[in-house]
């Protein structure tokens, strides 16, 4: 469900420090519980979230165009920059917007997370599907 990922990476490195614990979210998802951020920061959680950010909600796009084909309505979305965010609450956050910087990024965050012990956001900017159904 959305929503869900965030707040479940957090608990999950709480209740699990010494594992790995990474989410993928959407954009829209990340919305939703995002400033679940300060709670990781406030009890010292050190999840990774990696956003995926094709600033739109793809699912609810996606019922709609198969339910009411050309009516697509409320689905775009105009984002934060989430890699300042998670620097705002007190973590480690960087931008991405080229696939061939995806592995320095991600090297980078678990270095942060190790070294710093504090949760890492990846904010990776991704291609909007084709708008067909505007």
């Amino acid at each position: 469900s959305m929503g869900y990922s965030v707040p479940s990476a957090i608990a999950a490195s709480l209740e699990y420090p010494g594992r790995r614990v990474v989410t993928i979210a959407g954009d829209g998802e990340f919305l939703m519980n995002g400033q679940e951020l300060a709670t990781a920061a406030q009890y010292g959680a050190t999840p990774l979230v990696i956003v995926m950010d094709n600033q739109e909600y793809g699912t609810i796009r996606t019922h709609q165009e198969r339910h009411y084909p050309y009516r697509v309505s409320g689905t775009q979305l105009k984002n934060p920059d989430f890699a300042l965010m998670a620097r705002a609450f007190g973590g480690f956050g960087i931008k991405v917007e080229r696939d061939a910087d995806v592995p320095d990024a991600i090297t980078t965050a678990l270095k942060a997370i190790d070294e710093d012990k504090v949760f890492a956001l990846i904010h990776l900017l991704v291609e909007q599907r084709v708008k067909a159904y505007y």
